[in-house]
């Protein structure tokens, strides 16, 4: 069976998300579209607005065949770490193809660009410390070293998101000296970070911010939206009481701040530069997360920085945690969330011809990254009243999601 993976979050499953499988799956002549989607926790910093499950019924409802997760230890970091690990477990299944989203919808330009960036990576590697000690953003610096070696172009914009997880893809996979072929189809009518919903096809932001703000689902927001989606986010606020936003996680980041040592604090993941003492000094003073994020935004800390370092302070992710996994060429085990029964069929083929170990639950391995899923799984349901927190902590158990 020829497959093609997506790399997805699928937060929540939107009609965009739809065109993206379907085309994917005609582009490169695919029989199992294979999806490695976040967890708990998003690649800028983000609770996911409803839980791995619901969003992977939905994708399979509407579709996917299969569904894994990428682990939480790639799942929230930057563009190339968050393309490494999701390369590496579709490599590791030895899936066929990629197939990603981007602003450009030329595959070549990403080959052409990277086959230069090698040419150069020396000095870029140069001049994006460079930038950084200048006290650029990691983001900002990235683009003007990209901007000094030539590589940004009218046939692709590195200034884009979608184009600069692309580029991470195609490095990923020449880094990985993996086999799978990528490829690209264009983003249509909305933009990645567009905040309106103006068409039946909108971006993720912009249909999470009409329902967070609006704490329902309106007309507005269905329209993006497909039946199962919709279904499962109507679903998941009467089973938990809310939908998932950083709101309900503030007082206990306020907590955390203010009973951890500046030592303490130093030793969490993305907490550099001194910004635990900017921390220490303003936990007392703000009332509410978006105050908090505007108080310690500068040039330098990015709205996506200071969320991911949220993250890890939320589920305690060290610095150490990070470094010691962050390397691995091939993961240590796969973790499937759901599946069809083409999907079945493909995932039964592939126990068969890898070593890799494919678990459906959390107790089925033995290994570090899953004490690490635990304290994610623990700390995205934290706020959820008790007795509905174990309900849905218990997903976490059972095996993996089948829709016919």
């Amino acid at each position: 069976m020829k497959s093609c993976g997506l790399i997805v979050e699928y937060n929540p499953f939107h009609n965009g998300h739809f065109y993206h499988q379907e085309s994917s799956r005609q582009k490169t002549d695919a029989d199992i579209t294979v999806a490695v989607m976040s967890g708990s926790f998003l690649q800028r910093g983000e609770p996911a607005i409803i839980d791995k499950f619901a969003r992977t019924k939905a994708a399979l409802s509407h579709q996917v065949d299969v569904v894994l997760e990428l682990p939480f230890i790639y799942a929230v970091q930057y563009a190339d770490l968050f393309a490494h690990g999701a390369i590496s477990i579709l490599n590791a299944l030895e899936v066929d193809y990629v197939c990603f989203g981007s602003e450009s919808g030329d595959i070549q330009a990403f080959k052409d660009r990277y086959t230069h960036f090698k040419e150069h990576e020396e000095q870029f590697q140069s001049l994006l410390q460079e930038n950084l000690k200048q006290g650029y953003s990691f983001p900002q610096a990235s683009t003007e070293a990209y901007d000094a070696i030539g590589l940004r172009s009218k046939e692709l914009d590195l200034g884009q998101p979608n184009n600069i997880l692309g580029f991470s893809y195609v490095k990923a996979i020449q880094n990985l000296n993996s086999d799978i072929i990528p490829e690209t189809i264009q983003r249509t009518k909305s933009g990645y970070h567009d905040e309106t919903i103006d068409h039946d096809i909108a971006s993720a932001t912009s249909i999470r911010q009409e329902i967070v703000s609006t704490k329902q689902l309106t007309e507005k927001a269905e329209q993006a939206l497909p039946s199962e989606t919709v279904n499962q986010l109507s679903r998941y606020q009467q089973n938990s009481g809310s939908w998932h936003d950083w709101e309900l996680y503030f007082p206990y980041l306020q907590l955390i701040v203010q009973t951890k040592s500046e030592q303490e604090l130093r030793e969490i993941h993305g907490m550099i530069e001194g910004i635990e003492y900017k921390l220490k000094q303003t936990v007392n003073r703000v009332t509410s997360f978006q105050q908090w994020m505007e108080q310690l935004k500068t040039k330098r800390y990015t709205w996506t920085r200071l969320q991911r370092m949220f993250v890890h302070l939320l589920t305690n992710t060290t610095r150490d945690e990070v470094e010691a996994y962050k390397g691995l060429t091939e993961p240590p085990y796969i973790r499937l969330l759901g599946m069809n029964e083409q999907g079945r069929a493909f995932i039964n083929q592939k126990k068969k011809q890898i070593d890799i170990p494919i678990i459906s639950n959390l107790q089925q391995v033995n290994h570090p990254l899953i004490k690490i899923e635990e304290r994610a799984t623990d700390a995205y349901y934290s706020v959820i009243n008790p007795e509905q927190r174990a309900n849905l902590r218990k997903q976490e158990l059972t095996g993996p999601i089948m829709i016919k």
